[in-house]
């Protein structure tokens, strides 16, 4: 018999948090809801809090949270506020898994909480692991709570690593899309409109990762995080481009054996993975079908995309960097979504934020807060 898993999701109202609602509607059961938080979206709120029937909700705005207190008056759901609120949700005794689909730095604290609190992790913000991997990978160990990956080239690694030994393994290597500007030379990267960059290819995202992954400071924020899943050198991580989205990762072992997971661009697949592990559930969902696909790879362009190449001098350095370097870039996506920045803009910002800041190596939160703040500032001040 399964056991039933009981959430708290973060994030609710993001692409990753109604893909997550998806997969618990085609759970047969085997999920229930405690809680869902989001950030301001009153509407797609209520719309989940009246079919999911969590005990309790949580907007991060407190405008917002009063007004979802009104709407949702004639239910008994409890409507709660701001970051204490977010918390609260997630140690509440009843809750087993926690997922982390918020967008940003935001989601460290929370997550932190939920891993002091005994609860699974199903990770899902990679910004957690960015910002504080040494901090949240140690209080993990400590508290021997799972972290599993939603991030599809991360959980395509956790299914490649099972029943393996750890000790054997080679090289890590990261598939990346390459976005929507897959061999564009870096003169043309100079004609990128906001509105080219928000094409994806492949996968259905937020706005913020969906630019991450145009400038390829996503897949420098998942060498990052694959470094702290799976306790990874950086010499031992690779990314290769892989235009088709099919194959989400591979691990090679020191034999020369290559294992890689496959499946179609769809969120879905590693979110039911996470929640349902260490088993796996039939689902609806559309197939895999390879009949006349074909899958190409290439080696990343670090000049025409130096984002990937700066993650990596970022991730070698550690201490506070990563954690600015995120910082610096969430508020230059943000400045870019605003039309108040160039495309290539976003990665000279970083860059100069990243060059500017004094590495500390002590990991305690009050270090990793104040050095997220310092480069938001510092990036704010840049852009104006």
């Amino acid at each position: 018999m399964i056991q039933v898993k009981t959430l708290t999701l973060l994030g609710s109202t993001g692409s990753i948090g109604r893909q997550t609602l998806d997969v618990v509607r085609h759970s047969e059961g085997n999920l229930k809801i405690h809680a869902l938080a989001a950030a301001k979206n009153v509407k797609l709120m209520e719309e989940q809090a009246r079919l999911f029937r969590p005990a309790v909700v949580v907007m991060m705005d407190e405008s917002a949270a009063h007004e979802l207190r009104d709407r949702l008056r004639d239910l008994s759901i409890k409507v709660d506020q701001g970051m204490e609120g977010i918390i609260n949700s997630v140690i509440a005794p009843q809750v087993d898994t926690v997922v982390t689909a918020l967008s940003g730095r935001i989601g460290l604290e929370p997550t932190l909480a939920a891993i002091e609190a005994g609860k699974t992790i199903a990770l899902a913000n990679k910004e957690t692991l960015v910002a504080g991997g040494d901090l949240v990978m140690s209080t993990a160990r400590k508290m021997k709570c799972k972290i599993l990956p939603v991030d599809s080239e991360h959980s395509a690694i956790f299914q490649c690593l099972e029943e393996n030994s750890e000790t054997t393994i080679e090289t890590i290597v990261l598939t990346a899309s390459g976005g929507p500007f897959f061999g564009w030379t870096k003169e043309k990267l100079a004609t990128v409109t906001l509105e080219k960059a928000l094409c994806h290819p492949n996968w259905d995202m937020g706005a913020k990762i969906t630019i991450d992954s145009a400038t390829m400071m996503n897949k420098g924020l998942e060498v990052i995080e694959a470094h702290y899943l799976f306790d990874m050198e950086y010499d031992g991580i690779e990314v290769l481009i892989h235009p088709q989205s099919v194959v989400h990762s591979m691990v090679e072992y020191y034999d020369g054996s290559v294992l890689a997971q496959l499946g179609r661009p769809d969120m879905r697949l590693p979110i039911q993975y996470a929640l349902s592990y260490p088993t796996r559930w039939k689902n609806p969902f559309e197939r895999l079908n390879l009949r006349g696909k074909t899958l190409t790879f290439h080696e990343p362009d670090l000049e025409a995309f130096p984002a990937l190449a700066l993650a990596y001098t970022v991730g070698r350095q550690g201490g506070t960097l990563p954690a600015v370097m995120n910082a610096a870039n969430e508020v230059a996506v943000s400045a870019f979504l605003h039309k108040k920045v160039s495309y290539l803009g976003i990665v000279k910002v970083v860059e100069k934020v990243c060059s500017e800041h004094h590495v500390l190596d002590n990991m305690d939160l009050g270090n990793i807060l104040d050095a997220d703040t310092w480069a938001r500032r510092r990036a704010e001040e840049l852009i104006s």
